[in-house]
């Protein structure tokens, strides 16, 4: 047991942002008219991600049009910037992650600070009623301005504090970020995080950080229950809680969503099963891995282990399970340079199992 405990590792997991690298990402583009109703050139966009800190720039070309790819997905405030000056802008724009977001501007009908006085379509001045929804509209805009500020600035203290592995403070800048706005999927998934990081620097109080952890990975899956990400973390959190049945759901769930990288949710399941002492479940889950990538090696090498677990010794000869030295010997096909190559032939040499190998002599020279 404790050479399986020695080789065993769990996968790391890239969480939120890392697993938006996976996918495609977004653009953003649009013509831009100035006060004359004429397209504008030279104008200067500016692009601000709103749920998390974000910043671009690009120009509109002699057409008017600008174009920015290369965006995350997420909330924007898109400006337009004439000789440094906004004067009009629109907020709260979603960008789609694989999606072309068109966003047009028209500054002879803008209501932003520097664009002409307001008025309505047949050009007479605004009512004072129109001018007061107007301004209302503004207040709002300010607000959310504010909030998002609010927001990312709390997030970003949480980022920092967590990539210092200071886990209480990034604990309470994650919070006050779900206070400002709970409808962030990533600031609840950086919160499980968070908790889970506090849970392993200090075990004394790891069941009810584990128990946190849970709470904020249910508030980020129900925002975006396709994050394969958080599926599969909350399934870890499950498992160390001992909760295998619901932990064997999420991974499920995971591997539905994200089918290219099933056999590592499955994997990273039978890490923490060996970890918990659950051998039985652990090595079905190192075979459902190899059964969805059977080019996992490292899944073929803990499933040998899974299973030489098992084994008796007779007389000096290892009895181990069928299939034990078929999975080490997969392992030496796929990586015969790897980690764990020499524990591998350790392994099928106690079975009495030799180890074969594809070398292949080069013209004229004898196999030795």
């Amino acid at each position: 047991m404790s050479l399986i405990r020695k080789s065993l590792f769990i996968l790391p997991v890239s969480l939120l942002f890392a697993v938006s690298g996976w996918a495609q990402t977004a653009a953003i583009e649009g013509v831009v008219k100035g006060p004359d109703g004429k397209v504008l050139q030279g104008a200067q966009m500016k692009i601000d991600r709103l749920d998390v800190k974000g910043n671009y720039t690009v120009k509109t070309d002699k057409r008017g049009h600008y174009f920015y790819g290369g965006l995350p997905g997420g909330s924007y405030k898109v400006s337009v910037l004439v000789d440094g000056k906004e004067r009009d802008f629109q907020n709260g724009v979603p960008i789609k992650i694989g999606e072309t977001q068109n966003l047009n501007f028209d500054l002879s009908k803008s209501d932003a600070p520097g664009a002409a006085a307001p008025a309505d379509e047949s050009g007479r001045a605004l009512s004072a009623a129109d001018k007061a929804e107007l301004e209302k509209k503004n207040k709002e805009q300010a607000a959310a301005l504010a909030k998002n500020k609010a927001l990312n600035d709390a997030f970003n203290e949480g980022k920092t504090a967590a990539a210092a592995n200071q886990w209480d403070a990034a604990i309470t800048g994650f919070t006050k970020a779900s206070d400002v706005d709970a409808t962030q999927h990533v600031v609840w998934g950086n919160l499980a995080d968070a908790y889970v990081g506090r849970a392993k620097a200090t075990p004394a109080n790891k069941d009810a950080d584990l128990a946190k952890a849970a709470e904020a990975y249910q508030k980020a899956i129900g925002l975006k229950a396709d994050d394969a990400a958080y599926l599969n973390n909350y399934a870890l959190v499950l498992a160390q809680q001992k909760k295998f049945d619901d932990a064997q759901a999420q991974l499920t769930e995971a591997a539905q969503v994200d089918p290219a990288n099933a056999g590592k949710y499955y994997f990273n399941l039978g890490a923490v099963y060996v970890n918990t002492g659950n051998m039985e479940p652990a090595t079905a889950a190192f075979k459902k891995a190899i059964e969805l990538d059977p080019n996992y090696a490292e899944a073929y090498f803990q499933y040998g282990l899974s299973l030489i677990a098992k084994a008796t010794v007779d007389n000096g000869k290892t009895n181990a399970p069928p299939g034990t030295a078929e999975a080490f010997q997969k392992y030496l096909d796929l990586a015969p340079n790897g980690p764990n190559a020499e524990t591998a032939k350790a392994m099928m040499a106690s079975m009495g199992a030799t180890v074969q190998t594809t070398f292949k002599a080069a013209p004229g020279q004898k196999k030795k």
